[in-house]
């Protein structure tokens, strides 16, 4: 099951323009929470602040297990995931970019092969794990990013935008990873879209950002 996560007041300031004003919102553990707003209404850098890459200028980010709060260190971070529009790659083979996480996580290289073995069986892209990741084409990159974002297992997962600028089959390819995730996995899912019957097809609970705020749609 993933982990609650409570916004308390969130506000944040970028050049002197307030993006988010007095944020609070309550994401229930295992659900997938989609949040929709026009550009410029604060939903990736809330996705920044959720993921503990950066801190509000006031109000709280928590976390918790069980109703209890765990403290923001390095252990809960590697609980979470971000997964950005436009995915990184290194410039090695698609199996050494899946596999990435696990070694920085000291994890053996038997199980190392295995969970990657099987992410990429998820994804699509089993026949291409030696294969330089730079020549995959974007739909494939995109799912790429989503399998080294889920080979670690997280138990929080925040998406900015997974299916932006690639083809319909690409598109269905990962909704249907995050239908997976979500049913075998429970983990918790936060994911900014602009694609209102995506929204519809993967939410329960169908958030809109306004005036730095969210409120349900």
């Amino acid at each position: 099951m993933g982990l609650a996560l409570e916004l308390v007041e969130i506000s944040k300031t970028y050049n002197g323009l307030e993006v988010l004003q007095g944020c609070s919102w309550t994401f229930e553990a295992g659900l997938t929470h989609v949040i929709m707003g026009p550009n410029g209404t604060g939903k990736s850098t809330l996705l920044r602040l959720c993921a503990l890459i950066e801190v509000p200028d006031r109000g709280r980010v928590i976390y918790l297990a069980d109703g209890q709060p765990l403290a923001p260190d390095l252990a809960l971070k590697r609980r979470l995931t971000l997964l950005l529009p436009g995915v990184g790659v290194f410039n090695t083979s698609v199996f050494h970019n899946v596999a990435y996480g696990l070694k920085i996580r000291g994890m053996g290289s038997k199980e190392v092969e295995e969970r990657v073995g099987a992410i990429l069986e998820t994804v699509g892209l089993a026949a291409k794990r030696r294969q330089r990741a730079l020549d995959l084409s974007t739909g494939q990159s995109k799912r790429l990013g989503l399998a080294r974002a889920m080979v670690i297992e997280p138990e929080v997962i925040l998406l900015d935008e997974p299916t932006a600028s690639i083809d319909q089959e690409n598109s269905e390819i990962i909704e249907g990873i995050i239908k997976k995730i979500k049913a075998e996995r429970k983990a918790t899912i936060v994911m900014v879209t602009h694609d209102p019957a995506q929204a519809e097809r993967l939410a329960d609970r169908l958030l809109l950002m306004r005036d730095g705020k969210i409120a349900p749609l």
